[in-house]
């Protein structure tokens, strides 16, 4: 469907259809996302859905009785995103809004009764501005993936999911927010830069610093490394919301290792997530731990984005997939394969087994990636992820059940 993607917002409920029915009208806008009421936050919801929408303008209608919250909506778009136009629709006898109105950021005042004809040459100048070199491949969609235990080996998830996601789709960011990060280990470079570097500059952040900021490695993924030496990281939600809406907006995926953390910011980066990847393994400290990460998480408004991902797996006779969500209360997503004699040397050597294509374990972290390109987007802003079960050869599928890990859920 052609058009400029336009979200409408209001905080009178009769006002919309009215918007809705001006900008049908123009033929060259098309509706993504209309909502009554004002976002109030980073993390609103209203906000997130409008990125993910992939909304190119917003319309935000003025009362003439409470300016200031429509001037603080503004203000809120314009610091939390990028590549969005601003549309103000108020009073134009009233000079003081329109001035509030386009020093907070919005690119066109336009009379509250906007005629159809108003709206075209508003649109017209919006994408004759633009130019050619606006990327229209959408948001990035931003994969966290965290440990439910400590050694349950989220950092070697996150680093073969980047791989393989950047061999099959390109555009692949890996961001470490561990509290002291292994990634550029197992990825063998030595980054100069990282995130750390990313929050402290925050305030001059564009795209030509973040490109300096980055690591190259191998296969074109980009790493944003973590701090080689343990210190405290401490950015507030504005600051977070303001590094991923750049993020986003100059790659197709973000994979996020937050391995290690179980914190304030832990549930922020997830807020900021598609889908959040809890990896555990089939014994009952994991399975208990995983279900109270996932517990600790959506507290933070995370709704349906937890998913576990079941590392080194082995058959275990009698204990069932079913048996795993009962005790994490969480959805499985993937079962990766025990595979010690693949897995060590990689890790020691820096060569990560996504690029083995002769190993099994190789084989499910492109097929796991695969699932998360290709799964559909949800109106909340999460993805329809479901598991799906692959062929594991029996021989190598023997396991002993010593203590069932339905004592997990207790």
């Amino acid at each position: 469907m052609q058009g400029v993607a336009v979200t409408l917002l209001t905080e009178d409920r009769e006002r919309l259809p009215v918007l809705q029915h001006r900008l049908e009208g123009t033929g060259m806008g098309r509706n993504v996302f209309s909502h009554v009421g004002f976002p109030s936050s980073p993390t609103d919801p209203v906000l997130r859905q409008i990125q993910d929408v992939r909304t190119e303008v917003v319309v935000v209608d003025i009362d003439a009785q409470d300016v200031q919250r429509a001037i603080g909506t503004i203000e809120l778009i314009q610091a939390n995103t990028t590549d969005i136009a601003i549309f103000a629709v108020g009073e134009l006898n009233h000079p003081p809004t329109i001035v509030a109105a386009m020093r907070a950021g919005a690119g066109e005042f336009l009379e509250r009764n906007v005629t159809s004809e108003a709206l075209i040459e508003a649109l017209t100048r919006v994408t004759a501005t633009r130019g050619k070199s606006r990327t229209t491949s959408g948001r990035a969609r931003i994969f966290t993936v965290m440990n439910s235990k400590g050694g349950a080996g989220g950092t070697s998830v996150a680093v073969n999911i980047a791989i393989a996601l950047q061999e099959t789709q390109g555009g692949v960011l890996l961001v470490d927010f561990a509290p002291l990060g292994h990634c550029a280990l197992h990825l063998n470079v030595r980054p100069t830069f990282g995130v750390v570097d990313a929050l402290q500059n925050l305030h001059r952040l564009d795209a030509s610093l973040l490109e300096g900021l980055m690591t190259q490695c191998k296969g074109g993924l980009q790493l944003l490394a973590g701090p080689q030496q343990p210190q405290p990281l401490t950015p507030t939600a504005a600051e977070l919301a303001r590094l991923f809406d750049l993020l986003m907006a100059h790659f197709r995926y973000v994979v996020v290792d937050c391995s290690g953390r179980v914190d304030q910011m832990a549930r922020l980066l997830c807020d900021h997530s598609n889908a959040i990847l809890l990896v555990a393994q089939a014994d009952v400290v994991s399975l208990w731990s995983a279900s109270r990460i996932r517990a600790f998480l959506e507290e933070g408004g995370t709704r349906d984005r937890v998913r576990i991902v079941l590392n080194r797996y082995k058959k275990i006779p009698g204990f069932t997939d079913e048996d795993v969500e009962k005790a994490t209360s969480c959805k499985l997503l993937w079962k990766i394969p025990n595979n010690y004699q693949s897995i060590a040397p990689a890790i020691d050597k820096g060569v990560p087994v996504a690029f083995q294509e002769n190993t099994d374990i190789g084989r499910s972290f492109r097929s796991l990636a695969t699932a998360l390109a290709q799964a559909s987007p949800t109106s909340e802003g999460s993805l329809e992820l479901s598991y799906r079960d692959e062929k594991v050869d029996p021989k190598k599928s023997t396991g002993r059940l010593l203590i069932s890990p339905l004592r997990a859920g207790q």
